[in-house]
């Protein structure tokens, strides 16, 4: 450590608590507590150690520690540090390949993924590249191919796919030509392999033992027999050939030692013909229709063949391979399958397990990607376990390929995310949960992300979930959510998003800092990240449903970070969760300050009410859903209105009628709370928002039912608003969910709107106003009224026992007045907060001429003040205020006769007379 560095780090305070500065090695080994000859000076670490401790590094951590001095940027160089390079996670293009060619003279192993990488390639100037590997070569062309074989002569393997459609015959001639020294050729999903393309293979790759041609077209399988080395080969999921004709001519291959046909057509009497060649060992044919069906009919002896079908026992022929593999490797010799079984030869047995490994993985992962119907009994006798022992193979390319397929395997229908729960528990019954977790921490990129979705999707289930968080999963995704890998980040933040779903899970995942990551997740990946954004809003929308995670949260950035993914991101996905994430933010007005936070942040009103406007349901749903909360404050209430709201949620409503139930009850919902201000209630009348509550009113659904009688209810407040209903035939809407909502709720507001409608103040309105035709034909505005005090009526009776309203009337027990309270009680109006003005009016109804309305108004003081009620205590105060006490007690003094409305308006007021002595002693002053 140099002197400068020194400096930085010696600062201390003295006993007097003043910070001093020590630059002289006593001042030092004061500080520190260690004698400073026992400090290391990591820059004179020997060079071979730095480049040693360097390997065990990735690409990043390299790079961060090559910045410390020239000595070891120039170490961090080395070439013999990149041997082997990962660019898959990484948009790869000619500068930034020239940048790195001085680092990469020697790199004999690489990685990439898609074209644009592939012609990139190139710059590296990597002359000693032995192994090239690319995924999603879907746009690669011929050219591109061409001229990655002619640039690296050396190529000993090459791989591509899958769905490399857009190669041909001719740069597969190309590669041949160029690449003498190949050894192992593997494409997937080339149009057309003609005999011109194997005939150049066979004469100028000697070497070739291992060709691979999966889910190729075409393929001209008469010229195979020239590749006289061909030791593996894999015809896997060719479709439309003649396979007595393809089995005459493999038998020709004399050194064929294993054989992959799976997902094809191959009939019983050619996979008789193909067991019966006395070089082969293995035949893969897994997924083979004509065989499953008739699986009697193939015939192979266990002891000299090793078949993998659906039928055979998979693995007990892994087992066999495996154990000549090992004895292979630690005997340092060959051994090769005899017809009498293994000895010791010239023919390398791990070679041969290492190519049935990748066979599997690669035919599972196809078989998972399909979602074939009734392989239930396979994936759990024999796939997942198959699976679970590949994931524990020596080859990276295996293991990412089997935490794939299972992640796949599990999900039964990707647009709902369905995960079939025994196949996700048999994964955990497995061990598959620890295996994952262990794949999880590798320094591979590449087999982090993998194993981190498989994570994800198991995660789904409720009991794997569990099982995760017991392992220690949480600490290790939170861990990875802070990758600077963009895929292996957007997979980690999956699985937090998935196990966020659990309440149990939700305070485990902010102790090990999952939230501060997700919040910088959002703000790492601002544009171009949208699966990354869309699982990080997706996890702390979860997460922010908790009262105490959702400070946190806010703490952590999240408000800001939210907003502007609401504001600025153009993915619909990103856009649902991050208006999801302010909807919870916001639903915990009355135990944190996050709902005036998120009205307070630049730009969130706007970006909300612009979201209504969305062609995406979900969108438009969670909008809706957060302007509602967040018209819970007051001054969040007529901002929304200020930047349009009244407007866009009118409009919202007006189109929602056939939306999902959700939709609806948001719409319905967000008016209910604009409508909470007198100005906004006259603004959503005005704008046409009676007509489309009133249609939301006849819901299917419960909820939506309470959200549109809530909104009517305010709305009704106003003597216009209330006009409007009637001319709109909202006084039958009303009438049907008094009478016949399975929601108390819903029935209680629906009868608090009439009452409202119908207590008088609305007749100077419809005075001067003409009738419309349908309540013409009702009776008018008289008949009207006597339909809606008539359901009033019975929603009360259906709330009042009266056997003990008149056991309460005649005794002046606590007892009897509580057994009246018991069953008048509606539990969730509790919740319900009322203004001044409206306590007001319900003080006025009880000295109205109607005894319905006088009981109605009683009824609903009782619920607004019943001990426990969030809002109890509010409303005391206001019935205070308003002088509310001496009505009650004319009301409840009244002389009654038994079993009659005015009876239940006595016994109600009395309850209410006890409920507000029951208040604070500071209400009543």
């Amino acid at each position: 450590m140099n002197r400068r560095v020194k400096r930085k780090v010696v600062k201390y305070r003295s006993l007097r608590g003043k910070e001093e500065t020590c630059d002289d090695e006593e001042g030092l080994e004061e500080v520190v507590g260690l004698p400073i000859e026992r400090i290391v000076d990591w820059t004179s670490l020997p060079h071979d150690t730095v480049i040693a401790l360097f390997g065990l590094l990735d690409y990043r951590d390299r790079a961060r520690l090559a910045s410390v001095c020239q000595t070891w940027r120039s170490l961090g160089a080395s070439p013999c540090l990149w041997k082997s390079l990962d660019i898959r996670a990484h948009s790869l293009d000619y500068t930034k390949a020239t940048y790195l060619a001085h680092k990469c003279c020697k790199l004999e192993r690489l990685r990439f993924r898609g074209a644009v990488a592939a012609s990139a390639i190139v710059g590296l100037q990597a002359g000693e590249l032995k192994d090239l590997s690319g995924d999603n070569c879907r746009d690669l062309t011929d050219a591109s191919l061409s001229m990655l074989g002619a640039r690296h002569g050396a190529l000993e393997s090459l791989q591509l796919g899958p769905d490399c459609d857009r190669i041909t015959s001719d740069a597969i001639r190309v590669v041949a030509l160029c690449c003498p020294l190949l050894k192992r050729l593997r494409l997937m999903g080339v149009r057309e392999v003609d005999g011109d393309a194997i005939g150049a293979l066979a004469r100028h790759c000697p070497n070739l033992s291992d060709l691979g041609l999966i889910d190729c077209a075409i393929i001209d399988e008469s010229k195979l027999p020239l590749a006289t080395n061909l030791q593996f080969l894999s015809v896997a999921g060719i479709r439309n050939v003649h396979w007595n004709a393809i089995a005459q001519t493999l038998t020709k291959l004399t050194s064929l030692v294993a054989l992959d046909v799976s997902r094809t057509d191959i009939t019983p009497s050619a996979a008789n013909r193909l067991l019966s060649m006395e070089s082969l060992k293995v035949l893969c044919a897994l997924n083979c229709s004509n065989l499953e069906d008739v699986s009697g009919s193939v015939f192979y002896s266990p002891k000299k063949k090793v078949l993998f079908a659906r039928f055979t026992d998979i693995m007990q022929g892994l087992a066999v391979l495996a154990s000549k593999a090992s004895a292979d490797n630690k005997e340092g010799g060959m051994l090769v399958w005899c017809q009498h079984g293994w000895r010791q030869d010239e023919k390398n047995c791990l070679e041969l397990f290492h190519w049935t490994e990748w066979v599997l993985s690669h035919a599972l992962l196809r078989i998972a990607d399909s979602n074939i119907p009734g392989l239930d009994s396979f994936w759990l006798k024999q796939g997942t376990s198959t699976l679970l022992s590949l994931i524990k193979s020596s080859q990276e390319d295996v293991q990412e390929r089997a935490a794939t397929a299972l992640a796949t395997f599990v999900v039964t229908e990707d647009v709902n995310a369905n995960v079939d729960q025994d196949r996700a528990e048999a994964v955990m019954h497995g061990g598959g949960i620890s295996l994952l977790l262990d794949l999880a921490k590798s320094r591979r990129e590449g087999v982090q992300s993998e194993a981190a979705k498989a994570i994800a999707n198991l995660s789904v289930n409720g009991e794997v979930a569990k099982a995760v968080a017991l392992e220690g999963g949480i600490s290790i995704l939170a861990a990875l959510s802070r990758s600077p890998n963009r895929w292996v980040a957007e997979e980690a933040a999956g699985g937090l998003w998935n196990l966020s779903v659990g309440e149990e899970h939700k305070g485990a995942i902010a102790e090990a800092g999952g939230i501060k990551a997700l919040v910088e997740l959002v703000l790492k990946w601002p544009h171009g990240g949208d699966g990354v954004l869309e699982r990080a809003a997706g996890a702390l929308a979860n997460l922010a449903a908790d009262d105490k995670c959702s400070m946190e949260v806010a703490l952590a950035g999240g408000v800001k970070a939210l907003v502007t993914l609401a504001r600025f991101c153009q993915h619909e996905g990103v856009q649902e969760q991050a208006a999801r994430a302010l909807a919870n933010l916001a639903a915990h007005g009355d135990s944190n300050g996050n709902n005036a936070a998120v009205g307070q942040e630049p730009g969130a009103l706007e970006a909300l009410v612009k979201l209504t406007f969305s062609v995406n349901e979900g969108v438009r749903q969670e909008a809706a859903g957060a302007l509602w909360n967040l018209s819970f404050d007051d001054r969040n209430r007529e901002a929304i209105a200020a930047a349009g709201g009244v407007e866009a949620l009118v409009s919202l409503a007006q189109s929602c009628s056939t939306g999902s139930h959700g939709l609806q009850e948001r719409a319905a919902g967000a008016l209910w709370g604009l409508s909470v201000s007198e100005a906004n209630s006259i603004a959503i009348g005005r704008e046409g928002g009676v007509a489309p509550l009133i249609t939301l009113a006849y819901s299917e659904a419960e909820d939506v039912h309470e959200t549109a009688a809530g909104a009517l209810w305010n709305l009704a407040f106003n003597s216009g608003n209330a006009w409007r209903i009637v001319e709109e035939g909202g006084v039958r809407a009303l009438v049907h969910l008094c009478s016949s909502s399975g929601s108390k709720m819903a029935r209680f507001m629906a009868a608090l709107a009439l009452a409202y409608m119908f207590d008088g103040r609305m007749d100077s309105v419809a005075a001067g106003a003409t009738l419309c035709e349908n309540v013409s034909k009702g009776g008018g505005l008289d008949g009207a009224r006597r339909l809606a005090l008539r359901h009033i009526e019975s929603f009360i009776d259906a709330f009042s026992n009266q056997h003990d309203l008149i056991l309460a009337s005649t005794s002046s027990s606590s007892a009897a007045l509580m057994a009246v309270a018991d069953s008048a009680r509606i539990q969730e109006a509790g919740h319900l907060r009322c203004s001044g003005s409206e306590i007001g009016r319900f003080v006025t109804m009880l000295k109205n001429g109607s005894s319905v309305l006088r009981a109605c108004a009683a009824f609903a003081i009782l619920q607004f003040t019943m001990p426990g009620g969030r809002h109890a205590i509010h409303h005391a105060i206001l019935l205070h205020k308003a002088g509310a006490g001496r009505v009650l007690r004319a009301v409840a003094a009244a002389a009654t006769v038994p079993a009659t409305p005015p009876l239940q308006a006595k016994i109600f007021a009395r309850i209410v007379l006890r409920n507000l002595e029951q208040c604070p002693t500071e209400v009543h002053n």
